[in-house]
């Protein structure tokens, strides 16, 4: 009998991490993720694959993190960040085969970010300074950012990132900036002279996580672009070097949610134009994935050679396409994929367009269109051997009518195995202004292989279905979210698919939020897993690295301008009322929900006689259960399959 995925299948996988084409668009290097099951280390692979003949072969040897790869303007030689000597250093490798050799010698490695000038003669990246890092677990240290750690990256001002520029004629090593700011995402301008960059982390902002675009010489004069934005990201030279294009979402006063758009701004000018304004959804959504592939959806957006479109996702439900946006012209915007997908753009040479797609049975795999045809055509198929043994569930699409007459999307993932009405496990989205939709995700596969129905709903500030639904919890958390996850569980109740006797509820960040929330308003289910959850609004702001900015934007105020808005939206105010047997999920080193979140509410409960226990995951940050050491990510699967088994299947 066919079995079903199970808790250590996520050994067997391989996560597609990133991929480019050759300048001639011959060949394609791709990186590979993969889990080594004897010293329980995730590592990364170069592969490469020549389009003409179909042949792929493995550039490097699978035993270490080897990722970035970027093609030389001559398309003879690749460029790529190892960890092979235990520090993350640049190397270089023959694209016809060879040793690799290493360039930079950095005390404390570099961060990637490769990017070749477009003469091939010096390579951009990033890096923290090329000195010996201070111990602040034993030296005493002062602070004067308004955020001053920032979670995955520390305390920033040991880990903030510059701008460096390696010189292949000379080897010599030139430092661009030095501001204290964290600069990344280097891109040259098309003659060469310049680098433009992203600069996060100011000293004085706390709106860490919005870069101002910024450029700097080659003799670091640096000056700025574009600053002030409610979001930037994505931006690139067009090809002639006239234009930045991005996309974003100014500080117009609109609220958190708000849609972003395609701009394009005219250097010589300053003038910004918005090349997408007719979509009533946003350019560059997120659909919320269980995987580390986290690099697939950075710098989004591709440019034609001509300079007059460019490439973009556009989420729409839980589908992330890509979309061709006109650069000039009347606003013209069509859609060059489709399906039951999400769709990463990769690269783009000529007519070649390269992408990722993951669906709901299979993690990501490289794709090739041709838009001149509109030929589209798969590459890889890295799980397919192992994936088509096993029994894989049936997904079923959702749609009804919430308390007040919106519609909300949702999908319902049976179990290979048993018969309806299934014990269900409610699943919900982080961000919140994040979706779930036509994506692979290992704990939904891993839950059905053990039984469960796993309901996962895009309720109210998901994005890709208008500004007025991703907008509509601002000042209201736990109101209209929570009534359509309830209306949700209603509806597939109605249905015949989920056993109203057998509901469990998890999530992680937002989502950890709502299981918090959920299990203080009801009882109908009979355990509760949140992960790095907000628990308590007045002390996120004060404790998390965007709280002073996402606190405000989300609750419309300063805690001591609104106080009881705080406490109405925050989980702690009703912690006291659980019953529900509730395991907590904390990262140690989770930044963004810091651990004192998940921390109170374990009290609360535990001080009021509710069966509640606690993981705690050291050294972990706030994703650490997708993307974070493996020993972490097992340790998690592993409790919430014993928890749900104990309280959910036994009920």
């Amino acid at each position: 009998m066919t079995r079903t995925i199970q808790q250590d299948d996520l050994l067997n996988l391989h996560f597609l991490n990133g991929a480019a084409l050759s300048p001639d668009a011959s060949k394609i290097i791709y990186t590979v993720n993969k889990i080594d099951a004897e010293d329980d280390k995730e590592y990364s692979t170069l592969y490469l694959l020549d389009l003409a003949s179909g042949d792929g072969r493995q550039m490097t040897s699978g035993r270490s993190v080897d990722v970035g790869a970027r093609w030389s303007p001559d398309g003879k030689t690749i460029a790529f960040v190892s960890d092979r000597d235990g520090k993350s250093q640049l190397y270089l490798l023959p694209a016809d085969g060879g040793e690799a050799r290493q360039l930079s010698r950095f005390k404390r490695g570099i961060s990637g970010g490769l990017a070749w000038s477009p003469d091939g003669s010096k390579i951009a990246f990033c890096a923290k300074p090329d000195v010996e890092a201070a111990d602040l677990s034993t030296e005493p240290y002062r602070v004067d950012r308004t955020v001053y750690r920032f979670d995955a990256i520390g305390y920033l001002d040991d880990e903030v990132n510059d701008i460096y520029v390696y010189d292949l004629a000379g080897g010599e090593t030139t430092r661009l900036t030095d501001d204290r700011n964290h600069n990344s995402n280097p891109r040259w301008s098309p003659d060469g002279s310049s680098i433009l960059y992203d600069a996060n982390m100011r000293q004085d902002d706390s709106g860490a996580l919005t870069p101002n675009l910024m450029m700097v010489d080659l003799a670091g004069k640096q000056c700025t672009v574009l600053a002030d934005w409610a979001n930037i990201e994505s931006a690139s030279f067009t090809p002639d070097g006239t234009r930045i294009v991005f996309v974003g979402r100014p500080d117009d006063g609109k609220p958190i949610g708000t849609k972003s758009d395609l701009y394009a701004l005219d250097l010589s000018s300053g003038d910004i134009e918005c090349r997408s304004g007719g979509l009533d959804v946003g350019v560059g959504g997120r659909i919320m994935l269980d995987m580390p592939v986290a690099s697939l959806s950075l710098q989004n957006v591709r440019l034609s050679a001509d300079g007059k479109s460019a490439y973009a996702t556009v989420q729409r439900g839980g589908t992330d396409h890509i979309y061709r946006v006109a650069l000039s012209g009347a606003e013209a915007i069509e859609a060059v994929t489709c399906g039951d997908s999400v769709d990463f753009p990769l690269d783009l040479r000529g007519d070649q367009l390269l992408y990722a797609r993951t669906t709901f049975n299979s993690p990501p795999d490289l794709h090739l269109a041709d838009l001149a045809s509109g030929a589209s055509r798969q590459l890889t198929q890295l799980n397919a051997d192992f994936l088509g043994g096993l029994a894989l569930p049936q997904t079923q699409r959702l749609n009804w009518q919430s308390v007040d007459g919106v519609s909300v999307d949702g999908w319902f993932m049976k179990p290979p195995k048993g018969e309806a009405p299934y014990p269900t496990i409610l699943y919900i989205h982080g961000g919140p202004h994040l979706a779930y939709g036509f994506g692979f995700h290992f704990d939904f596969q891993m839950l059905a292989g053990a039984g469960y129905g796993v309901l996962f709903l895009n309720h109210r500030a998901s994005t890709g279905y208008g500004d007025s639904f991703s907008t509509a919890i601002k000042g209201d958390w736990g109101n209209l979210d929570y009534k359509d996850l309830m209306s949700g569980v209603d509806h597939a109740i109605e249905l015949g698919l989920a056993d109203a006797d057998r509901l469990g509820v998890c999530g992680l960040s937002g989502g950890g939020n709502l299981s918090c929330w959920i299990v203080g308003q009801t009882t109908r289910f009979k355990a509760a897993i949140p992960q790095n959850p907000v628990t308590n609004w007045r002390s996120f702001y004060g404790t998390s690295d965007i709280g002073i900015y996402f606190g405000v934007e989300q609750m419309g105020g300063h805690p001591q301008e609104i106080p009881e808005v705080y406490e109405r939206c925050s989980p702690i105010t009703y912690a006291h009322r659980c019953t529900t047997p509730t395991l907590m999920v904390q990262s140690e080193l989770d930044w963004r929900c810091p651990a004192e979140q998940g921390e109170q509410f374990y009290t609360v409960l535990k001080a009021n006689g509710c069966t509640v226990e606690m993981l705690r995951q050291p050294g972990g940050s706030h994703g650490a259960s997708i993307s974070g050491a493996v020993n972490l990510r097992r340790a998690h699967n592993e409790a919430m399959l014993d928890w749900f088994a104990r309280y959910v299947l036994d009920a």
